[in-house]
């Protein structure tokens, strides 16, 4: 039976296969009871989905002799933003879900990814961002007519399914309101929706963002304390050409890009499974590598995926044992490694609720 120590050793030369490096000593707590272990792993970031494999590696390292209990803690911080900015109230983390243009499937990736979160351990919420176009509501799987309820006259209450906290301006209108709304008054929506849901303890809230790089993203750059971004993509030219501008936005100010997401990278027959890269191959590597961020996973065009969520029930939910849920639970476990693996900033600042009142109706 080895000692605390020697145990230590061997663990911490583990790879954590999020981030491609050892984990190091010190997230590692190992207490001895009598003859077995009561080992504590801690990181910044939530990785539930990963504890069976954790505790099969630790015994190929230790062998089967060392009997051993495994607990993950997921100590998730508040991250800084750009120019500092004053932090959300009940959100740690803003992630901006965003693509050069429409059709990439950044909606269906934002959703699937907030609900892969949750089941590592996270709690989550989602801001439909797309005031011209919004979709959360259909792809959560809410009914037509769903309204948040109102709190102290002032407060959304987010909607919520499969554990997520949700808010759309798709609950604000009906299903055939347009938004026929100038830049002002489609930014002025955004930010009241944003600042005026009651967000309950979030660890991460994804915006799903509209394509391009207009109002609505500008108006996120100056005003939203965003602690990173994703860029969801496909392999063909002309969206990677797209794909660039947003790479470039975000750097311009100063939001991180945590990684590109290579959606629709190999088309998948319905009948016989055969894989097939009809947008192009490993696009979406080459403009990772090019602006020197990770490629985060890729995603492959299946009819399965577009069918649960034209049903409302995304395929994190309805098929959790399936290839692409593992997929988008890599995506996840890697998307919180790197923001962890930034300078944490417990003070995320005071919250300045802005005056504007609401009712029932």
């Amino acid at each position: 039976m080895p000692t605390p120590q020697q145990l230590l050793a061997k663990l911490a030369q583990l790879e954590d296969q999020n981030t491609g490096h050892s984990y190091g000593e010190n997230v590692w707590e190992i207490v001895q009871n009598q003859d077995t272990f009561n080992i504590t792993l801690t990181l910044g970031y939530p990785c539930e989905e990963q504890k069976s494999d954790l505790i099969s590696r630790i015994k190929t390292e230790v062998g089967d002799d060392t009997s051993f209990d495994l607990n993950l803690v997921a100590d998730i911080a508040s991250h800084k933003t750009q120019g500092n900015l004053p932090g959300l109230k009940g959100v740690k983390n803003v992630i901006a879900v965003a693509s050069g243009k429409g059709g990439v499937g950044k909606s269906t990736t934002t959703v699937n990814l907030a609900l892969a979160m949750v089941k590592e351990g996270a709690k989550v919420g989602i801001l439909d961002a797309d005031i011209y176009g919004p979709s959360q509501g259909m792809m959560m799987g809410f009914a037509d007519g769903t309204r948040p309820q109102v709190r102290d006259e002032k407060f959304f209450i987010a909607p919520k399914a499969h554990g997520v906290q949700v808010m759309s301006m798709a609950f604000l209108t009906t299903q055939d309101t347009p938004m026929a709304w100038r830049g002002p008054m489609v930014t002025g929506a955004l930010m009241q929706i944003l600042n005026q849901t009651a967000w309950e303890d979030l660890d991460y809230l994804f915006i799903d963002m509209p394509p391009g790089t207009g109002d609505i993203q500008l108006t996120l750059a100056q005003k939203v304390p965003v602690a990173g971004s994703i860029i969801v993509t496909t392999p063909q030219d002309i969206a990677l050409l797209d794909a660039r501008r947003g790479i470039e936005m975000f750097n311009k100010v100063k939001i991180p890009v945590l990684g590109v997401v290579e959606n629709m990278s190999t088309h998948i027959c319905s009948n016989c499974g055969h894989q097939e890269a009809i947008f192009g191959d490993e696009g979406g590597a080459g403009l990772a590598q090019e602006f020197d961020v990770c490629v985060l996973g890729k995603l492959p065009l299946s009819m399965s995926i577009r069918q649960l969520s034209d049903e409302g029930k995304p395929i994190v939910v309805a098929s959790p044992e399936s290839d692409v849920t593992n997929s988008y639970q890599s995506i996840a476990r890697k998307l919180g490694a790197t923001l962890a693996s930034q300078q944490g900033d417990e003070d995320s600042g005071a919250f300045v609720m802005p005056t504007i009142s609401m009712s029932d109706d």
